[in-house]
Protein backbone atom coordinates (compact mmCIF):
# COMPACT_ATOMS: atom_id res chain seq x y z
CA UNK A 1 0.00 0.00 0.00
CA UNK A 2 1.37 3.36 -0.98
CA UNK A 3 2.27 5.79 1.82
CA UNK A 4 0.10 8.85 1.84
CA UNK A 5 0.70 12.03 3.91
CA UNK A 6 -0.93 15.39 4.24
CA UNK A 7 1.11 18.52 5.41
CA UNK A 8 -0.84 21.96 5.75
CA UNK A 9 0.65 25.06 5.40
CA UNK A 10 -0.62 28.74 6.31
CA UNK A 11 0.01 30.69 3.39
CA UNK A 12 -0.57 34.43 3.30
CA UNK A 13 -3.47 33.85 6.49
CA UNK A 14 -4.72 30.66 4.23
CA UNK A 15 -4.15 27.06 4.81
CA UNK A 16 -3.08 25.38 1.91
CA UNK A 17 -2.86 21.46 2.11
CA UNK A 18 0.14 19.31 -0.10
CA UNK A 19 -0.95 15.63 -0.19
CA UNK A 20 2.14 13.50 -0.76
CA UNK A 21 1.73 10.22 -2.39
CA UNK A 22 4.35 7.73 -3.97
CA UNK A 23 6.66 10.75 -3.81
CA UNK A 24 4.38 12.92 -5.24
CA UNK A 25 3.26 16.12 -4.23
CA UNK A 26 -0.11 17.42 -5.26
CA UNK A 27 -1.06 21.03 -3.59
CA UNK A 28 -5.29 21.68 -3.71
CA UNK A 29 -6.13 24.39 -5.93
CA UNK A 30 -8.97 25.35 -3.81
CA UNK A 31 -7.26 25.77 -0.88
CA UNK A 32 -5.17 28.19 -3.05
CA UNK A 33 -8.45 29.82 -4.81
CA UNK A 34 -10.03 30.50 -1.00
CA UNK A 35 -7.45 33.31 -0.69
CA UNK A 36 -9.39 34.91 -3.37
CA UNK A 37 -12.53 34.02 -2.37
CA UNK A 38 -13.46 31.93 0.77
CA UNK A 39 -17.05 31.23 -0.29
CA UNK A 40 -16.83 30.05 -3.67
CA UNK A 41 -13.52 28.66 -4.67
CA UNK A 42 -14.90 27.35 -7.51
CA UNK A 43 -15.43 30.68 -9.30
CA UNK A 44 -11.67 31.49 -9.39
CA UNK A 45 -10.92 27.80 -10.68
CA UNK A 46 -13.65 28.31 -13.25
CA UNK A 47 -12.09 31.70 -14.53
CA UNK A 48 -8.57 30.04 -14.37
CA UNK A 49 -9.73 26.97 -16.39
CA UNK A 50 -10.95 29.27 -19.04
CA UNK A 51 -7.72 31.47 -19.68
CA UNK A 52 -4.88 30.70 -23.02
CA UNK A 53 -1.85 30.49 -20.43
CA UNK A 54 -3.49 28.21 -18.25
CA UNK A 55 -4.68 25.60 -21.37
CA UNK A 56 -0.95 26.45 -22.91
CA UNK A 57 0.50 25.14 -19.61
CA UNK A 58 -2.00 22.34 -19.12
CA UNK A 59 -1.16 20.81 -23.19
CA UNK A 60 2.62 21.57 -22.43
CA UNK A 61 2.54 19.68 -19.23
CA UNK A 62 0.63 17.03 -20.44
CA UNK A 63 2.43 16.46 -23.42
CA UNK A 64 5.96 15.76 -21.38
CA UNK A 65 4.48 13.55 -18.74
CA UNK A 66 1.01 11.94 -20.34
CA UNK A 67 1.93 9.12 -22.79
CA UNK A 68 -1.83 9.02 -23.61
CA UNK A 69 -2.17 12.82 -24.24
CA UNK A 70 -4.26 13.17 -27.61
CA UNK A 71 -2.53 16.84 -29.17
CA UNK A 72 -5.77 16.71 -31.50
CA UNK A 73 -8.23 16.69 -29.13
CA UNK A 74 -6.19 19.66 -27.29
CA UNK A 75 -6.30 21.78 -30.37
CA UNK A 76 -10.20 22.01 -29.68
CA UNK A 77 -9.68 23.62 -26.31
CA UNK A 78 -6.25 25.70 -26.98
CA UNK A 79 -8.41 27.87 -29.86
CA UNK A 80 -11.42 28.12 -27.81
CA UNK A 81 -10.16 29.20 -24.84
CA UNK A 82 -10.37 32.61 -24.03
CA UNK A 83 -13.58 32.77 -25.45
CA UNK A 84 -16.93 33.97 -23.57
CA UNK A 85 -18.89 30.67 -23.98
CA UNK A 86 -15.53 28.41 -23.05
CA UNK A 87 -15.57 26.34 -20.04
CA UNK A 88 -12.95 23.63 -19.16
CA UNK A 89 -13.53 21.40 -16.10
CA UNK A 90 -12.00 17.96 -15.18
CA UNK A 91 -14.62 15.59 -16.71
CA UNK A 92 -14.10 17.51 -20.34
CA UNK A 93 -10.28 17.24 -20.13
CA UNK A 94 -10.05 13.56 -19.20
CA UNK A 95 -10.76 12.92 -22.84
Amino acid sequence: MAKQTKVSLIVQGTTVNILSKNQTEYISLTDIAKYRNENEPFSIINNWMRSRSTISFIGLWESLNNENFKPIEFDRFKTEAGDNYFVLYWQIWRV
